[in-house]
């Protein structure tokens, strides 16, 4: 595990989901700054963080972020708000009510395996990005 995980991003992903891969992948190309620390909610960090959840894997992304922990449609607002630039300004659809952002991530989350696809085993990070990622 890398150190100064607190003080930077920790993004926690369905390992096997086409769809998160593919949003890490989106993140690791933007992230300029290389903030963004990444761990598959199948791997030993992952499970892990699951305490927190009492075992049961969300059905969300996780994001943690100095000490708190972000799910759902906020994960996915704050990742976009962290990766700056341009992509800060989808952080501005916060100003919907959670109860709305979470009915419309909660429908694609139910459905992402059946829109996207599945893979058989989770993403394995090239050597240039291992140290982007909290275990293997």
């Amino acid at each position: 595990m890398i150190a100064d995980t607190t003080n930077r991003p920790v993004l926690y992903f369905d390992g096997v989901c086409n769809l998160c891969n593919g949003l890490v992948q989106f993140i690791i190309r933007h992230d300029k700054k290389k903030v963004f620390l990444f761990a598959s909610l199948q791997s030993q960090a992952g499970a892990a963080e699951l305490s927190y959840f009492n075992g049961k894997l969300p059905d969300s992304l996780i994001l943690s972020y100095k000490g708190k922990y972000f799910t759902k449609s906020t994960a996915a607002l704050y990742t976009f708000k962290l990766l700056g630039g341009f992509w800060k300004l989808l952080y501005l659809a916060i100003i919907v009510p959670r109860f709305i952002r979470d009915s419309v991530y909660g429908a694609i989350a139910r459905n992402r395996y059946r829109w996207f696809g599945r893979r058989n085993e989770c993403m394995v990070p090239t050597p240039e990005l291992m140290d982007r990622f909290l275990s293997k």
